[in-house]
């Protein structure tokens, strides 16, 4: 029988990903690690290019594959500055970043917990804020990412859908109840334009006026 071939496999297999990056998937595996899907990575490179973004945070570091994604759309002499409460995780994004030849100035791995990194961060200093981190810390991460933008910059949320969980408003599971709030209170929040993609696990992007 012929195996079925979804949109999905066919929209991750038009997209081109940063040298690289299959060899950090392949790490991800090794450590039990979910990475983003390909288009989640493509659409971080393409929003890092056009904000132009020069300073970005990412919470939640993995294996080095949204860090590749973002380092690619950055400009030649941005900086990311990646948050992960997993030391052994971030070694391998470091190898990954090494690998490609990328210079350290111009990433940034710091091993902690993200709600205790994030309020030493500058105010206005960032272009761009993934938020890939702890589902149920999603409300805090939003809050600080208000702080940490520039007027311009965006805010990126991965996992906004939850597997679908996040759209039946009658799934009370921590996960999906906390991705909601953080939904809903980046849309009342009059300073952003939205958009939620239905890109891998869902994506919302926000763009601060």
């Amino acid at each position: 029988m012929q195996a079925r071939f979804t949109v999905s496999d066919f929209v991750d297999a038009y997209t081109d990903e940063p040298t690289g990056s299959n060899a950090a998937r392949a790490r991800s595996a090794e450590l039990g690690l979910s990475p983003i899907s390909p288009t989640t990575a493509a659409t971080l490179r393409f929003t890092a290019k056009a904000i132009q973004a020069k300073n970005a945070v990412e919470i939640g570091t993995g294996s080095g594959v949204s860090a590749l994604a973002l380092i690619a759309g950055m400009t030649a002499d941005g900086v990311l500055t990646s948050i992960d409460p997993e030391a052994e995780s971030q070694l391998v994004a470091r190898e990954a970043l090494n690998a490609q030849g990328i210079p350290s100035r111009r990433f940034r791995l710091i091993s902690g917990l993200p709600l205790n990194v994030l309020p030493k961060l500058a105010d206005g200093a960032y272009d761009l804020v993934f938020i890939n981190g702890e589902p149920l810390e999603y409300v805090e991460y939003v809050a600080q990412a208000g702080r940490l933008l520039r007027p311009g910059g965006a805010l990126i949320l991965n996992h906004a859908l939850w597997g679908g969980k996040v759209a039946d408003e009658n799934n009370d599971d921590d996960e999906p109840l906390i991705i909601r709030e953080a939904l809903a209170s980046i849309k009342t929040d009059e300073r952003y334009v939205t958009a939620l993609l239905t890109v891998g696990d869902g994506m919302l992007v926000g763009i601060i006026e």
